[in-house]
């Protein structure tokens, strides 16, 4: 288990990340999100160990992994901005992880690197971003380490190449209890694999849940209303988030669980509502709207 610990960290006069707390669970995949600049970046290097809190601490299996090799070699970390040695082959980078990873599995790593078409003898600089990408999920993947950090590791895939990392994931998670925490601008790619996700705001977390759980307890709705009347109750009785209108029709995301709300509005009785089913990247645009992130403000 991985637990962050009221954790800040400031670069300068710039706060990267504010006090967050957060604990990541053995065997789950956890999705990490935010706004540009949210600070996941940040944060992902703290719990590889990479910088040092300025407050608080990332613990992980009970012991702070900065400055602590034991705790760092239970940790890969697949940075967004990777970084590999000049003029060096794959074959090199197999003997570079290798030595320092004492579990690599190096006919793992040649079976995928063979599967996907990698030329073990092609200098990495040669590689194209995709190919480069590929090369760093085999790596963390064969290095064998209990929990593998992705920050943007699904950006510049191809959608056939997504799915089969998405399949190697999974397939390890079962073998041998890898716990992927994954930092993604891309919600839809999170929603398909993750089942906790935390949500990150100017350097803040605004939340860590389940996925399904958050799901239950938010809601989208269509209605239409009789009147300003209506729409006042609607307000005072709902715990709503947004709410955009078009004449009569107003849509709503809404918290609260599922049973509660319908109740509430089989007593308003408004002419036509119905419940829809609510994507993870309309929870992120509802929750950071809420502070103040609003979506329209930005659209000039």
């Amino acid at each position: 288990m991985i637990e962050i610990q009221n954790v800040s960290k400031s670069f300068g006069e710039i706060k990267a990340v504010d006090e967050v707390s957060a604990t990541v669970g053995e065997g789950h995949v956890f999705g990490l999100v935010g706004t540009n600049g949210a600070g996941k970046s940040t944060l992902m290097r703290l719990m590889a160990g990479v910088l040092k809190p300025d407050q608080g601490r990332v613990v992980v299996d009970g012991e702070p992994v900065y400055d602590n090799p034991g705790s760092k070699a239970k940790i890969f970390y697949l940075s967004d901005d990777q970084y590999f040695f000049k003029n060096v082959t794959a074959r090199e980078m197999l003997r570079l992880y290798a030595a320092y990873y004492p579990g690599f599995d190096g006919e793992k790593w040649t079976r995928l690197m063979d599967k996907l078409g990698l030329d073990l003898g092609r200098k990495v600089n040669t590689f194209s971003k995709g190919m480069k990408k590929q090369l760093s999920v085999i790596c963390g993947i064969c290095a064998n380490t209990k929990y593998l950090l992705c920050d943007e590791t699904f950006d510049g895939l191809d959608p056939v190449m997504r799915q089969a990392v998405k399949a190697i994931f999974v397939r390890e998670m079962e073998e041998r209890g890898l716990t992927p925490v994954i930092a993604s601008h891309n919600l839809r790619e999170l929603e398909d694999i993750c089942e906790c996700v935390g949500l990150l705001h100017k350097g803040g977390i605004l939340f860590e849940k389940d996925l399904d759980d958050m799901k239950l307890n938010i809601h989208k709705l269509q209605c239409i209303v009789s009147g300003e009347e209506m729409l006042r109750q609607l307000r005072e009785c709902l715990e709503v988030l947004t709410l955009e209108r078009r004449g009569s029709l107003c849509a709503l995301t809404v918290r609260g669980s599922r049973e509660e709300i319908e109740g509430t509005m089989d007593k308003i009785s408004p002419i036509f509502y119905e419940m829809l089913p609510l994507s993870l990247e309309e929870i992120f645009i509802s929750e950071t709207e809420v502070k103040g992130y609003d979506i329209k403000s930005l659209i000039l």
